[in-house]
């Protein structure tokens, strides 16, 4: 790092660790506006702010990258939105500092979550954090952790629990009139993935701060595969499509199930529809996590959208009188059926359910950034659709799935000590490692 950068990022952390902490200066009235600041505006991060900012008494007065491509982009766009200027930063920590913002969306990549929603809620402000949550099972629980002690209002960007279709379905689901559920199915097929194409390493753009960037990644040469979007597919950042889709519909299978952890979990698969390309996480996998009272089947494809009962992702949820199958567009009850007919061998008897098409005139994402305003509003995490301690449970989950899968082994969860039975490989992964002189929040 050159002298000058080092000298300002220096002085970036000194005011960052001296600060005060603290929301604002007067305490918080349902009739102020909520200011609000981005870190990671790129992708998810800016789709959540502008959800945000459908709501009047929210005013966006930070936009952090450490892109300055995208900052000048954003701050464009904003001109159409809002008449204030937001400040703009490239380093979160200055963001943090302001304390005219209450509340921050991380919406950088999966390594930086964990450590800016720790340092976010210790300077005072509530979050909402994109999923996964985080790149780890450590990560994991440290924020659900630094939330509690916080007490600061943390939303996960699991945006399906507050759509009124998929509600509706874990209603049926708990009400036990599909009977006994021995099995849930959770997929996710994506035609649309192509294969990620080998390209040179090369010098980061103009106004890129890739060191800042990979922050406590491993230290790499910057390659534009790695960056923005296709991070995903590396394993330094994120965990693929098991984390990436998996933890939306994990979730809602967990929640409805209202199960946490499994008993034991074995993953197969590989880069079988694209070997040769440049991405590292599997296209091709399938996971099957047993619980105490039945198992769950992961699968994903790229590059294809034949998935299970005709739909490209979804949750399904196979019970002895019937199987409730739902996914983004809608849900239907199939019944069981005999020979001759309906089965009817359940108690009470299985009647027929329509099916429930999503309503086209409402977006999901902006029930969930409305639940994530009032909940702060009210001061009451206990409203929220997906708090970080429950949200959680779906990246774990995942986690678990990514690490069977790397160790190549079925690994066997111990709940109670929280790490797997007699396994150092598979505990070894549990870990977050580091680099670059970052240190994991404590």
């Amino acid at each position: 790092m050159k002298r000058r950068e080092f000298i300002h990022k220096s002085a970036a952390a000194a005011t960052f660790l001296s600060s005060p902490y603290i929301l604002r200066s007067n305490p918080f009235s349902p009739n102020d506006k909520i200011q609000i600041g981005v870190i990671g505006c790129n992708g998810m991060g800016w789709s959540n702010t502008r959800s945000l900012l459908q709501m009047d008494r929210v005013d966006l007065v930070g936009i952090c990258d450490v892109d300055e491509n995208v900052v000048k982009k954003r701050v464009n766009e904003y001109k159409d939105l809002r008449s204030n200027t937001p400040k703009t930063y490239g380093d979160y920590r200055e963001l943090l500092a302001n304390r005219d913002i209450d509340a921050v969306v991380i919406g950088t990549p999966d390594h930086w979550h964990c450590k800016i929603m720790v340092d976010a809620v210790k300077a005072g402000k509530h979050v909402y954090v994109e999923k996964p949550i985080a790149n780890t099972i450590e990560e994991c629980n440290i924020m659900v952790k630094a939330a509690a002690e916080s007490g600061k209002i943390v939303q996960v960007g699991q945006w399906q629990r507050s759509g009124p279709h998929y509600r509706q379905a874990i209603d049926i689901v708990r009400s036990g009139v599909l009977g006994n559920i021995r099995l849930v199915k959770v997929w996710a097929y994506q035609g649309w993935m192509n294969p990620v194409p080998v390209l040179p390493d090369e010098k980061p753009p103009k106004g890129v701060d890739y060191d800042f960037w990979l922050g406590p990644a491993p230290k790499r040469p910057f390659n534009p595969n790695r960056f923005h979007f296709n991070f995903r597919w590396f394993w330094d950042y994120a965990g693929g499509l098991m984390t990436d889709w998996g933890v939306h519909e994990i979730d809602i299978a967990l929640y409805a199930m209202q199960a946490k952890a499994p008993i034991s979990v074995f993953a197969s698969g590989g880069k079988l529809a694209y070997p040769d390309d440049a991405s590292e996480t599997p296209d091709t996998l399938q996971a099957i996590f047993k619980y105490e009272n039945f198992s769950m089947l992961w699968e994903h494809a790229t590059g294809i959208d034949s998935g299970n009962y005709g739909r490209r992702e979804g949750i399904a949820f196979i019970g002895n009188n019937g199987t409730l199958v739902v996914d983004r567009q809608g849900f239907e009850v199939i019944l069981e059926r005999e020979p001759n007919g309906y089965s009817n061998w359940g108690d009470p008897k299985m009647k027929p359910i329509d099916e429930v098409r999503r309503p086209s005139d409402v977006n999901y994402l902006g029930l969930h950034t409305q639940n994530f305003i009032e909940a702060i509003e009210k001061n009451d995490s206990s409203i929220l659709n997906t708090p970080i301690a429950s949200g959680s449970i779906a990246a774990i989950n995942a986690q678990m799935g990514n690490i069977s899968y790397k160790t190549g082994q079925m690994v066997f969860w111990d709940a109670k000590k929280g790490q797997f039975k007699d396994n150092d490989a598979a505990n070894q992964l549990i870990k977050a490692n580091y680099n670059n002189g970052w240190e994991l929040p404590k």
